[in-house]
């Protein structure tokens, strides 16, 4: 049986960023790249567990999508996955910003 997948507020508007920026530039990569960060997330539908442990932050996952990672956390009990941030690489380590969902 599969997880559910829940986008927190926080991640979309991450994602939103995300495209809007690209579709300055280029509206299909930015199109094809929003749409590969989804799906990319949606795999742990299955695997839920695919991710990293993110060490400064229990109980947080991180997820590789070069460049940028995807944090979520498992809810186990729920069989939930709650996607909490997409994160370009470059911007360094996230801080507080993580917490919010």
């Amino acid at each position: 049986m599969e997880w559910k997948v829940v986008f927190a507020p926080r991640a979309l508007d991450d994602l939103a960023g995300v495209v809007r920026y690209i579709a300055q530039n280029n509206p299909e990569a930015a199109e094809r790249i929003g749409q590969n960060l989804i799906d990319r997330a949606l795999i742990l539908q299955k695997f839920p567990w695919l991710g990293a442990p993110y060490k400064r932050r229990a109980g947080t996952r991180e997820l590789l999508s070069k460049p940028y990672l995807i944090f979520y956390r498992v809810v186990e009990e729920e069989r939930r996955i709650d996607i909490l941030r997409y994160w370009h690489g470059s911007r360094g380590e996230p801080g507080q910003e993580l917490l919010s969902m």
